[in-house]
């Protein structure tokens, strides 16, 4: 009779625990309390569907106790399915509409599966975020380099966290409209004078435009003076235009050296040809003895002929004494 009466309690121990495993009944009390209208049924269900009971009533409590009437059962279900989270989205509601946000459940579980964080987003929109921009280095038009960091206070734009750029877009267009202004100044001393205007040239471009985030000011926090790189520039050209001359010069010379190594070859050549003739002289001498042409008399003359030829360049030229 023991045995079977520990039995019959173990087997109601267990019925019991199964029971209040599908059908949460003191959570629907709690829900039932706090004025949230749900069936055990539909608690049932969500167990049934793998749906986390406890996570969807706690959203409904504090959607209903927030006065947020249009957030329902079967809406938080399906956002819980498709992957959301379902308590960030419900925080978000709740803050957007103390901080009188609109902010629609739709639009919020949209942002909620798009990636980003909602609650967060809500958040940014009452407490903008400031956010620094890296080092961003610039060249006035007189060639000096400045090194300038802004920060940029932001504020979320719920309208446009769909599919709107993020923080690296709004750095990226900072930096571009600071290289920008800096570039467009005569003088990098105007630049140090005159920071603001860096801002306000930049603020004017509308570069939140199709980003999450709404531009509220731009502050340049430090600007550094870097290199002369206008100077550096200069000598680099001088330093290319030399180049260019000692080639010139060089080819020049080799155009040179191989014009005199071509004269030299014809000099050559002509002397070559010379004493050649030279050579050919007595043969001709002979022949004309021997054929009467020349004369005894003739041959003398053309001697005299040449000494006195020698000795007028001789005189014309006198030889350089090392003394």
């Amino acid at each position: 009779m023991t045995v079977t009466v520990i039995l019959l309690g173990v087997a109601l121990l267990v019925l019991l625990s199964i029971f209040f495993y599908y059908v949460p009944f003191f959570l629907w009390i709690s829900a039932r309390v706090s004025g949230v209208h749900i069936s055990l049924i539909q608690l049932f269900l969500m167990r049934i569907r793998k749906v986390p009971a406890s996570v969807i009533v706690r959203a409904l409590i504090e959607a209903h106790k927030a006065g947020l009437n249009d957030v329902n059962r079967d809406d938080l279900e399906a956002h819980y399915l498709a992957g959301g989270n379902v308590e960030k989205v419900v925080h978000a509601l709740v803050s957007a509409s103390k901080a009188n946000i609109d902010l629609g459940f739709k639009m919020a579980t949209a942002i909620d599966l798009a990636g980003r964080d909602v609650f967060q987003a809500v958040q940014m929109s009452v407490n903008p975020k400031v956010i620094e921009t890296p080092h961003v280095t610039a060249v006035a038009k007189d060639g000096i380099q400045l090194i300038a960091i802004a920060r940029v206070t932001v504020r979320a734009n719920i309208r446009q966290l769909v599919g709107g750029a993020g923080e690296d877009t709004v750095l990226a267009r900072v930096g571009e409209g600071i290289v920008s202004s800096i570039g467009s100044s005569e003088s990098h001393k105007l630049v140090l004078e005159n920071p603001d205007n860096i801002s306000k040239l930049v603020l004017r471009k509308g570069l939140d435009s199709g980003t999450a985030f709404e531009i509220l000011s731009i502050d340049i926090a430090d600007i550094d003076i870097g290199k002369n790189i206008g100077a550096a520039l200069q000598i680099d050209q001088a330093q290319a235009d030399k180049n260019i001359a000692q080639a010139k010069a060089e080819e020049r010379r080799a155009m040179a050296i191989a014009l005199e190594q071509e004269m030299r070859a014809k000099a050559q050549e002509a002397r070559a040809k010379v004493i050649e003739a030279e050579a050919e002289l007595p043969r001709a001498m002979a022949q004309a003895f021997l054929s009467g042409n020349l004369g005894i008399m003739d041959y003398y003359r053309m001697k005299n002929m040449e000494a006195d030829t020698t000795m007028r360049q001789n005189i014309a030229n006198p030889p350089i004494s090392d003394k």
